[in-house]
């Protein structure tokens, strides 16, 4: 029986989804399932790694059944992951040794800003693109090893295992007969060196991580290993593997220098193609591996924000002042063209790029006996623009300038954000027709191994835009709005500092 469609595997941060994709990357299949999230304490965040495989397992074969066909016709597997989110397991037992401590996490903070006092950020920023900050997987593997009984001697032994969450789930498919990683997650874990390729000896001394825990690191294209032909009744090949930004980045066919993407998910993650050279910020920007194809490096520039969905489903769940996400869309859309009289800094996990300010906890400025239901919600997602603002500003600032923005993610369904979006970034703002970006770009992959793509540049005729916003807000209203954002940022923090002063 021939093969003729790709199992892309979604693992994100509050859900997995496995979508099936003919030759035309029309999805014929999609399967969902969401898992915990856990928060054990302030700032920490965890998912437990068997619950995420068992959601793998079980939206791949929920959607091999929706489309009605047999793994036997599935030529490969692509796989694209929540970035960062750390797990360490047994080698012999595949068995977790604590719960995955996950990319929003700030409990590594203290370890930070001890290596930031050694004076080390300089050097680790040069090598890795990044800055010191709990967001990386180095400091989680060494909490890890140093808060889990026996973790240590267990490393030394070479019984133990580490990586992102794509290496978690290839293990698991593989059954334990690969531990590979690709270049773009490997480029998060703040021990790979853009410069080399590889893992960095210097780096794993500074950060306390035994080599032996690593995964072999591969380009996004590569032969990473066979399914366990039980899982879903053939051993179908894993074929690509890629962080979900840098595939949202190639679904949005941005492979061309200077193109730029912005997805909008749990967080929000503004990402530009910066070519062939390593950009190196200074206004506190990261520089990050696009994508890795047979050998040759293409490198981004990147700004993350830790809030932007987030702050949605807490307006949901935490506050109860929306009934679903869908509600926003309409209180948003009556808000055409006014400002909220209230100002958030959503920093639930602190602040990202480019204050990376893990300390920092969210606010909200302006609250009056008047202020309504709806003055929250616009300004929480108003905040949201504003953050991204911040992104775009310091991009400017290091000499990179856009003139459009392509953006996915769940929250570029409510066409009045994007609107806002274009007003506060005063930018054209493009949403794609396929909304599928990120599991699309590791589709994407899996088709160039398969040789169904010839190149990259294949997918530039595949891309087009749903929609479009341009800017319509005021310049008095602008500047207005830059002021009372500025202004809160600048509180918060103050706060932060404060209360860590404090007994």
């Amino acid at each position: 029986m021939s093969s003729e469609y790709l199992l892309a595997i979604d693992q994100g941060t509050t859900s997995s989804r496995a979508l099936v994709f003919n030759r035309k990357f029309e999805v014929l299949a999609c399967a969902q399932a969401p898992f915990a999230q856990h928060f054990p304490d302030d700032g920490w965040v965890e998912h437990d790694a068997e619950e995420i495989w068992q959601s793998v397992l079980s939206t791949c074969r929920d959607a091999l059944q929706q489309a009605g066909i047999g793994a036997d016709q599935v030529a490969g597997i692509g796989i694209t992951n929540q970035r960062e989110t750390t797990v360490v397991w047994h080698r012999d037992t595949g068995q977790p040794i604590a719960p995955a401590i996950v990319w929003q996490d700030r409990r590594t903070q203290p370890r930070c800003a001890q290596l930031r006092e050694q004076g080390l950020e300089p050097q680790i920023q040069a090598k890795t693109g990044l800055l010191l900050d709990p967001y990386f997987s180095a400091t989680k593997i060494q909490w890890l090893l140093d808060n889990t009984d026996g973790a240590r001697a267990l490393a030394a032994q070479g019984k133990l295992a580490c990586g992102t969450i794509d290496s978690w789930l290839l293990w698991r498919l593989t059954e334990g007969q690969a531990h590979k990683t690709d270049a773009t997650n490997a480029s998060r874990t703040q021990l790979y060196n853009l410069t080399s390729g590889q893992w960095d000896d210097d780096l794993l001394d500074q950060f306390d991580v035994p080599r032996s825990l690593l995964p072999e690191v591969a380009d996004n294209t590569a032969e990473f290993g066979r399914c366990a032909s039980h899982w879903f009744g053939a051993a179908i090949p894993v074929l690509a593997m890629v962080g979900d930004q840098q595939a949202a980045l190639l679904g949005q066919a941005c492979i061309a220098k200077g193109q730029a993407k912005c997805t909008f998910g749990t967080g929000a993650f503004l990402m530009v193609n910066a070519g062939r050279d390593i950009p190196q910020s200074q206004h506190r920007l990261l520089t990050t591996l696009a994508y890795r194809i047979n050998g040759e490096s293409t490198f981004a520039n990147e700004g993350s924000l830790f809030v932007a969905g987030a702050a949605v489903q807490w307006l949901r769940d935490g506050a109860g002042l929306i009934d679903s996400a869908h509600a926003c869309n309409q209180l948003m859309a009556d808000y055409a063209g006014k400002l909220s009289p209230v100002t958030w800094v959503p920093a639930f996990t602190g602040l990202g790029a480019p204050y990376w300010d893990p300390a920092a906890r969210g606010a909200v400025f302006g609250l009056t006996r008047d202020t309504s239901r709806a003055d929250l919600v616009v300004g929480a997602l108003q905040s949201i623009a504003l953050q991204t603002h911040d992104l775009l500003s310091a991009l400017h600032a290091d000499g990179v300038a856009i003139s459009e923005l392509r953006t996915d993610g769940g929250m570029t369904n409510n066409a009045a954000f994007l609107q806002c979006l274009a007003d506060v970034l005063q930018l054209s703002i493009y949403r794609p027709a396929q909304e599928e970006m990120t599991v699309l770009g590791a589709a994407y992959l899996t088709a160039l191994q398969l040789g169904w793509l010839n190149t990259l540049t294949d997918i530039h005729s595949l891309w087009h835009a749903h929609s479009s916003c341009n800017p319509a807000l005021s310049d008095k209203q602008h500047k207005t709005l830059l002021q009372r954002w500025h202004r809160a940022v600048a509180a918060t923090q103050l706060f932060a500092k404060v209360d860590q002063s404090e007994p």
